[in-house]
């Protein structure tokens, strides 16, 4: 089976999720959370500009940070993360025309999941990882039963609802990957705030995973 880019080695599976994100802010906000301790940041694309905020974090932050675009929704919005340098793709769903521009680009992917058929769909479309979303519908009790059918080398991500205070538990159901939004970023939120609570972030995941 084809697949988009392996999901990288990162020193913690944490992606900041920067929805509402400006590019006058971009800079500083993504250096203060790669600083932290976390390389993952994806600009959904309903934010202001996303474009230009993902092409002016590719070009600041180091080339091992992992950049890229959420809420993606089209082939075209595909080929611009890809004209804008990004390489991580991330969607509230699975669409194989999406994928298979991603598989093009060379992109890691990471598309939303909910059900098992859903999971499967992506898992055949060559996913990277998959994103459970929203998590906290689902908890970690239903990502678990999930899980237990899908192939044991599943990299499984919780999104949506999620907070530093829910490592533990979804470790325990094989959880590995996590997006965190408004409990790390909110539009107006200075960069000192963004920087506290990102900090906070990484060591949660350290006290949970060891790191």
């Amino acid at each position: 089976m084809s697949q988009t880019a392996p999901f990288p080695k990162l020193k913690r599976g944490l992606v900041a999720i920067l929805r509402g994100l400006k590019p006058s802010e971009a800079v500083a906000i993504g250096r203060a959370i790669h600083d932290a301790g976390i390389e993952a940041i994806e600009v959904p694309l309903n934010s202001p500009e996303p474009f230009v905020s993902i092409a002016d974090l590719v070009k600041a932050l180091p080339q091992t940070a992992l950049i890229g675009a959420g809420t993606v929704l089209t082939a075209a919005d595909v080929d611009a993360l890809h004209k804008a340098g990004g390489k991580l793709l991330v969607s509230p769903n699975i669409d194989a025309e999406v994928m298979g521009r991603a598989m093009h680009h060379g992109m890691v992917t990471m598309p939303g999941v909910f059900t098992p058929t859903e999971a499967f769909q992506a898992i055949r479309l060559g996913a990277s990882a998959l994103k459970f979303f929203p998590a906290s519908v689902l908890g970690s009790s239903g990502i678990a039963a999930i899980r237990a059918v899908l192939p044991p080398t599943t990299l499984i991500g919780a999104v949506g609802g999620v907070s530093d205070k829910d490592f533990a538990g979804y470790k325990a159901v094989g959880v590995s990957v996590f997006g965190l939004g408004s409990s790390l970023y909110k539009p107006g939120a200075s960069v000192e705030d963004v920087a506290l609570r990102a900090r906070a972030a990484v060591a949660a995941w350290d006290e949970a995973f060891g790191g």
